[in-house]
Order: C-alpha cells, then structure tokens, then sequence
C-alpha cells in the first residue's frame, strides 16, 4: 500500500495527454489537464488539489466534479481510490443581509 503523504517518490514526468482540455469542474472551468499538472507540481492530496485550483469550490461544492477529480489523482499518483482518502469540504459562504441574520423586519412590514 502506497503512502499518499509520500512526497519522495517519483510519479514521473508530467506528460500532456489527448484529453486534457476535458473540462472536469465547470463551476470553476478546470480541466483534466490543469489537475494533471497540479499533481505533477507537488498537490498529492485532494485538499490540496482543492486549494490549488480551487476544484469542488463552486456551486455545486464538487458534487459534478469530485468523482471525477479524485480518479484522476489516483490514477496519476498511481494509487487505489480508497488510498486517497476525501478532500475537506466546508458549507459555501454567502453574504446576508442583517435583517435575516436578526430575524429583523423592513419597516412597515406587518408583523
């Protein structure tokens, strides 16, 4: 069993592939390539392929694109699924007004 946190070992060259431009997560428009890359330049984790390119970030929270991103890094980093683990997620953030945050109401609102 290969150890994901293993950073000395040799994963070989980045090499472009014919499917690279596929486009993997379209909330933040990342492709297959640009994950690729990121694995290449260091991102062994899903975490910190999140971090890096912002992948699972959008509105769908990675709901489209998870799947598919960690396939990809394990099969780069040449590595069963299970050995990968799960990226961190955390609940999307979204400004509110005060007046919901307070449970206030508009002026002349009925109450």
């Amino acid at each position: 069993m290969h150890n994901v946190n293993n950073r000395s070992r040799d994963i070989g060259e980045f090499v472009p592939a014919e499917d690279d431009e596929l486009l993997i997560c379209r909330c933040e428009e990342i492709t297959k390539g640009e994950i690729r890359r990121a694995i290449h330049d260091g991102m062994f984790t899903l975490t910190e392929i999140r971090r890096y390119l912002r992948t699972g970030m959008g509105l769908c929270q990675g709901q489209t694109c998870g799947k598919l991103v960690k396939e990809i890094a394990a099969r780069e980093l040449g590595l069963v699924l299970s050995e990968l683990g799960n990226a961190s997620s955390r609940v999307p953030m979204r400004p509110i007004e005060m007046k919901v945050f307070g449970n206030e109401k508009e002026p002349g609102e009925n109450a």
